[in-house]
C-alpha cells in the first residue's frame, strides 16, 4: 500500500463516521475549527511567512504573492467564512422528491453525502479551509493536495482543523493533508479508484488539464478562467470604463478577472483611451489588436494568437476591437475556457443574443465577471467554480457536494 492508498483508506473509514454525523455535531466542530483559527492566528502567520519567503526567493509574481499571503484580516474572514458556512442549512437528508407508485411502493429521494472528496489546488490557502469546512458540512471527508509554494501554511492550517474535529469527537481523518508535493504522488492521487469518490482541481488552467488528462476517478472540471468583458456601442461609457476595470484589477489573479476585453469598433475611439487611463494607475499591460494600436499607440503590444487563450492571472489584458456582437460571441466561443463572460450594453436585443449565444457558466449584462462567486451568489464559501456542465455548474456550494440516494419502502411488493 503506498502513501496515497493510506490516505484514502483513512479517508474512507472516516467519511462512514461524518456522514452519519448530525447537524449539531457537524456545526459544534465548524465552530471548533473558527475558534481555533482565531486562536492560533500567530501561528498561521508565522508559517505563512516561510511560504512568502520561499515565493520571494523564487521569483513568484506579485499578484501570485498576494494569493499566497495570510495576514489577520484574511484570517478573521476565514473564521467567518467558516460560521457561515456552519450556519447554512443542512442539505443531507433532505427529500427532494417523493411519491407512491400504483404498487403501494414509496419512493423518496433523499440527498446524501458523497463519501470522499479529494481537492487538488493551487497558491491561496483560504482554499485549504474553505473546502474542508463545505466537505465536512455537507458530510464529507476530504483530501486536500495544495501546491508545495503553500506547504508551510497548509500543514499548519490542516493541524488546526484536525485536532478541532478531535475536540469535538469526530476523527481527524475526515480531513487530511497530503504532506507530500512531489509529481508521482499528485499521479497516484489521481488514480485514487476505490477509495475517491470525486477529485476536483481548483487552480490554473496547466493543473486542470493535468488531472482530466490523467485522472481515472470522476472530475468536476473546475477554475480555469479566461473570462471576457464585451463593451457594446450602445454602452454607456462610465459603466463601460468602471466594469472593465473592476472586472480586470480589483484582483487580476483570481479565476473570475477578465483576460480579453472586446470592443466595438462605433465605440472604440471614446471607450480605449478612457480605460487606458483606468489601467494606468495599475499599470496594465496592454496586448491589443492593429485597430487598438492605432487607437492607443505605441504602449500597447501587438497581439498574437497566443495572447487570447491566455490566462495571464496578472495585471495584463488583451483587447481587440470588433465590428459587432456577433463577432464579439464568435470570439468568445473560441477562446473562452466557459467560466464568466458579460456585455455592457444599453441595447437588450444584443444583451439577449449574448445571453443566448455565450456557452458559458456564468453570463452577465451590465455587471462585473468578478461576481461569479459562491459567497456573492449567496452559497457561502465555495469550492470552486465548475467550468463543465455534468454534476455542477458555476460556483459549487453545498449541493454540489452531494449526491442523492433512492429509498424505498414496501410492505412486502415482489416483482412479478
Amino acid at each position: 500500500m503506498n502513501y496515497m492508498e493510506e490516505l484514502g483508506q483513512n479517508a474512507k473509514q472516516a467519511s462512514h463516521v461524518i456522514a452519519k454525523a448530525g447537524t449539531v455535531l457537524k456545526n459544534q466542530a465548524l465552530q471548533a475549527i473558527s475558534d481555533a483559527l482565531r486562536f492560533r492566528t500567530d501561528e498561521i502567520i508565522q508559517a505563512n511567512q516561510k511560504d512568502l519567503e520561499l515565493a520571494v526567493k523564487n521569483n513568484m509574481t506579485a499578484a501570485m504573492q498576494d494569493r499566497l499571503k495570510l495576514d489577520q484580516k484574511r484570517i478573521e474572514n476565514i473564521a467567518n467564512a467558516v460560521l457561515k458556512v456552519a450556519a447554512m442549512d443542512d442539505v443531507i437528508g433532505e427529500e427532494v422528491r417523493g411519491w407512491v407508485r400504483p404498487n403501494g411502493l414509496r419512493i423518496r429521494q433523499v440527498r446524501v453525502p458523497m463519501g470522499v472528496i479529494g481537492i487538488i489546488f493551487e497558491s491561496r490557502p483560504n482554499v485549504t479551509v474553505d473546502a474542508a469546512v463545505l466537505c465536512l458540512k455537507a458530510g464529507n471527508a476530504v483530501i486536500l493536495r495544495g501546491g508545495k509554494e503553500a506547504i508551510y501554511s497548509n500543514t499548519c492550517l490542516v493541524e488546526i482543523m484536525r485536532q478541532a474535529l478531535v475536540d469535538t469527537g469526530l476523527p481527524a481523518d475526515c480531513v487530511q493533508l497530503v504532506a507530500k508535493t512531489d509529481r508521482e504522488t499528485a499521479a497516484d492521487m489521481m488514480r485514487l479508484n476505490g477509495y475517491l469518490d470525486v477529485l476536483i482541481p481548483r487552480g490554473g488552467a496547466g493543473l486542470i488539464q493535468a488531472v482530466v488528462k490523467q485522472a481515472t476517478v470522476p472530475v468536476i472540471e473546475t477554475g480555469a478562467g479566461n473570462c471576457h468583458v464585451y463593451i457594446d456601442n450602445s454602452a454607456e461609457l462610465d459603466m463601460a470604463v468602471a466594469i472593465a476595470d473592476n472586472a480586470k484589477t480589483q484582483r487580476p489573479s483570481v479565476c473570475n478577472a477578465i483576460e480579453t476585453l472586446l470592443v466595438h469598433e462605433k465605440i472604440a475611439e471614446k471607450f480605449l483611451p478612457a480605460i487606458q487611463n483606468a489601467f494606468a494607475s495599475h499599470d496594465v499591460i496592454i496586448h491589443g489588436c492593429e485597430k487598438t494600436k492605432e487607437i492607443l499607440g505605441e504602449s500597447v503590444i501587438p497581439a498574437t494568437e497566443e495572447d487570447y487563450f491566455k490566462e495571464y492571472s496578472n495585471y495584463e489584458i488583451a483587447i481587440r476591437i470588433v465590428k459587432d456582437v456577433r463577432e464579439a460571441v464568435a470570439h468568445i466561443l473560441t477562446y473562452s475556457t466557459h467560466h464568466s463572460e458579460c456585455i455592457v450594453t444599453q441595447n437588450m436585443q444584443n444583451a439577449e443574443y449574448f445571453l443566448n449565444s455565450v456557452d458559458s457558466a456564468a453570463v452577465y449584462v451590465n455587471a462585473s465577471t468578478r461576481f461569479t462567486d459562491g459567497e456573492e451568489f449567496g452559497f457561502g464559501a465555495e469550492i470552486g467554480i465548475s467550468t463543465q456542465k455534468l454534476h455542477a455548474r458555476g460556483p459549487m456550494g453545498l449541493l454540489a457536494l452531494t449526491t442523492t440516494q433512492y429509498r424505498i419502502t414496501g410492505d412486502g411488493q415482489i416483482r412479478r
